[in-house]
C-alpha cells in the first residue's frame, strides 16, 4: 500500500510542476478570467499536494476530484487538440502529459479506495 501511495503522492507533485510549465504558456493566450481560473485551479491543486505531504486524509478525494475536474474542463475543447496542427508542441506535450496525469491519478486513488475498503471487511 505504501507503493501505491508513493505514486499516488508522486503523481500530484508532478501536477503541480506541470502547472508551472503550463501558467506561462497560457498567460497571453487566454482571457484574463480564464487564467485565474486556472490559476485557481493550480493553487487547489498545490493545496491538495501538501496535505498529500503530510498525509492528510482529505488529500486523495480533493485530487481525485480535481483530476476530475481538469479532465472534463479540458478534454473536449477542440482547441487542445489543434495545437499539435498549429505545430505549438510545447503546448501539445503539456496538454498530453496533463491529461495522462489525471487519468493516472484516477486509476491509481480508485485501486487505493479500494484497497482500503476490501482491508476493512
Amino acid at each position: 500500500m505504501a507503493r501505491l501511495e508513493h505514486a499516488i503522492d508522486l503523481l500530484i507533485y508532478l501536477s503541480v510542476a506541470l502547472g508551472v510549465v503550463l501558467l506561462p504558456q497560457i498567460y497571453s493566450l487566454v482571457p484574463p478570467w480564464l487564467f485565474y481560473a486556472v490559476f485557481g485551479g493550480w493553487i487547489a491543486y498545490l493545496i491538495v499536494a501538501l496535505a498529500a505531504r503530510f498525509h492528510h486524509k482529505a488529500a486523495y478525494p480533493a485530487a481525485f476530484l480535481l483530476a476530475v475536474v481538469t479532465l472534463l474542463s479540458s478534454l473536449p475543447d477542440p482547441t487542445h487538440y489543434s495545437f499539435a496542427g498549429a505545430g505549438m508542441w510545447l503546448a501539445t506535450a503539456t496538454f498530453v502529459t496533463g491529461s495522462v496525469l489525471q487519468i493516472c491519478l484516477l486509476v491509481l486513488i480508485s485501486v487505493h479506495f479500494l484497497k482500503l475498503r476490501k482491508g476493512n471487511r
